[in-house]
């Protein structure tokens, strides 16, 4: 995933942009970087690795090195940006949050045109803002590029620029998977992924771009350069898992809905008798924690907290670059509460169940630690396939998914004509998915959200939703 951040300002705005692209680091943990426009210096630009320590620290010498009126700042997951171009539409900086699965087309047909070079990064492979940049540079002016690199881009492109007059352009992709948010403030106009990461620096909500909208924002005004399109199919996980729980996407707010998922999977255990005798509910923190709550407030168990993470010096567990690594840290960051495991009926609700190799290791540490059972819940319907959309869940392959592999184990590559079947728990093969599942993990039981329970608790038409991961629907 990944994230971004900009300001255009009638004062010095460098610490906000600072701050405000700083509430985007749970987005992503690879790099991050910022760039400025000053009207004496024009622009500036800083990238830093921030794979082992957090943005905030990577960046704290950035006011001794960088001011400015406007600024943009960006956290990915993927490749270095902000980038600085320079090109017919004049100089400027740009990042794009999302994914380019055809680049490598896109570059080969680039370059039959005679559109020159890229700078190629290890293994010969382009930087996919850079790419943006090269598709925008094609037409007239950047309204126009926008439109056209969001046209034959496959995957999904949220773009920002700053220009070297200090305006910021800000496009959401086409079909708004995911937010692009714009605030007000006294003295300009903000935009950003995170709705409250801009007010806590004292701006208002001003609207949220519809698909496909771009904007040119000044400290005078936003001025529409390009209007919303009719469909919109934004990412249903931005509420499940990755956003942040005090945002708000298309007036929703993340906390509340997971409170709802909750409780509507509590109401489906009680209407099918799952899970009875429970003397505790709780969350696989940190984002299951709210759809835990959910369940616990509507069941009437006690929510409870039976193992902390412990986050000062790890604050996330995917930090590490190998698989074993990360789980070896996710097992070492959880701490025992031994009144609140020893020979208790424990029920656990985790945002979702992917690949499953760090909830094995969470499961085996409660059973380590006296446990008399676990029962586990997902928050979100069995993933089937890996997002093409986004960052989330992405792989080299749909087998590394748990509800996968098991549906090869059952039935071979016949049991993919099945897929609705599997995601279902009323049916046989949903049961049986279920079952298999439970045995390998050790789980006392193993229940999912319904689609239909994660799109009521959402509360958006289903049209607008990408359910892609879970239903395969484009």
């Amino acid at each position: 995933m990944g994230g971004f951040f900009g300001i255009a300002s009638r004062r010095e705005c460098l610490a906000d942009v600072f701050f405000g692209t700083d509430y985007h680091s749970h987005l992503g943990t690879r790099c991050g970087g910022l760039a400025a426009y000053d009207r004496e210096i024009g622009l500036q630009r800083v990238i830093h690795n921030i794979g082992n320590s957090p943005f905030r620290t990577k960046f704290e010498h950035v006011f001794e090195e960088m001011k400015g009126t406007s600024a943009i700042g960006c956290i990915s997951d993927s490749d270095p940006q902000p980038l600085l171009i320079r090109s017919k539409l004049g100089t400027y900086a740009i990042c794009i949050v999302g994914i380019i699965n055809n680049a490598e087309a896109l570059t080969e047909k680039f370059f039959t045109r005679g559109g020159g070079h890229f700078n190629a990064m290890t293994g010969g492979a382009v930087n996919a803002t850079e790419l943006a940049a090269a598709l925008i540079n094609q037409r007239e002016d950047f309204a126009e590029g926008i439109r056209f690199a969001q046209s034959v881009i496959e995957g999904t492109a949220s773009i920002l620029i700053l220009r070297d007059d200090g305006a910021i352009i800000a496009a959401r992709d086409k079909v708004g998977r995911l937010p692009v948010v714009l605030g007000r403030g006294e003295d300009g106009f903000c935009v950003t992924f995170e709705s409250f990461a801009y007010q806590k620096l004292g701006y208002r909500d001003e609207r949220e771009l519809g698909p496909g909208e771009i904007v040119e924002v000044t400290a005078e005004g936003i001025r529409q350069l390009a209007a919303p399109g009719g469909e919109m199919k934004i990412c249903a996980f931005l509420w499940s898992y990755y956003g942040y729980p005090t945002s708000s996407y298309e007036g929703i707010n993340v906390e509340a809905m997971r409170y709802r998922n909750g409780a509507i999977m509590a109401q489906q255990d009680k209407e099918t008798g799952s899970a009875r005798d429970i003397d505790y509910v709780g969350g696989v923190p940190d984002s299951g924690t709210p759809h835990a709550i959910g369940y616990a407030n509507k069941s009437g168990v006690p929510f409870a907290r039976p193992f902390i993470k412990y986050t000062p010096t790890w604050p996330r567990s995917f930090m590490p670059p190998k698989q074993t690594e990360r789980n070896k840290v996710a097992k070492m960051k959880l701490v025992p509460v031994h009144e609140l495991i020893q020979d208790k009926s424990l029920l656990f609700v985790d945002d979702s169940i992917v690949r499953g190799t760090q909830l094995r290791e969470t499961v085996e540490f409660l059973y380590d630690n006296g446990a008399k059972a676990v029962h586990m819940r997902s928050a979100c319907p069995p993933i089937m396939y890996s997002c093409k959309y986004l960052n989330f869940s992405r792989g080299t392959s749909d087998m590394e998914l748990i509800a996968r592999r098991v549906i090869m184990e059952l039935e071979g590559e016949e049991g993919f004509q099945h897929i609705e079947e599997y995601s279902d728990g009323t049916t046989e093969r949903g049961k049986k998915l279920r079952q298999t599942i439970c045995e390998k993990f050790h789980f006392a039981s193993l229940e999912f959200q319904s689609l239909e329970g994660i799109v009521k608790a959402i509360g958006l038409d289903p049209c607008k939703l990408c359910t892609y991961c879970w239903d395969g629907k484009e």
